[in-house]
C-alpha cells in the first residue's frame, strides 16, 4: 500500500492526526520529509572585508551611482 499522509515531526516521534490511520497502528513505514531542511544556513561572505577603501573607488561609485540615476529619457 502507498499513501501520503501529513504530519508533524515531535522528537523522535512523526505525529498523525488520522483516524483512518489507526487501523495500520505498528506497520512498519518509510517517512520522507519534504521540507528538509527548513532553513538553509548560508555562511555570508563580507566582500567589505576584501576591499581597501580609497578616493579613487569612492569616485567610481559616485559616477555609477550618478550613471544609473541619469539613464532614462
Amino acid at each position: 500500500m502507498l499513501a501520503a499522509v501529513k504530519g508533524v515531526i515531535k522528537g523522535n516521534t512523526v505525529v498523525v492526526e488520522n483516524e483512518d490511520l489507526q487501523d495500520y497502528e505498528g506497520v512498519e513505514v518509510v517517512v520522507t520529509l519534504l521540507d528538509y531542511p527548513r532553513e538553509k544556513i548560508k555562511k555570508e561572505v563580507d566582500w567589505d572585508s576584501f576591499v581597501i577603501p580609497s578616493e579613487r573607488g569612492q569616485d567610481v561609485d559616485g559616477y555609477m551611482k550618478e550613471m544609473r540615476e541619469n539613464d532614462r529619457l
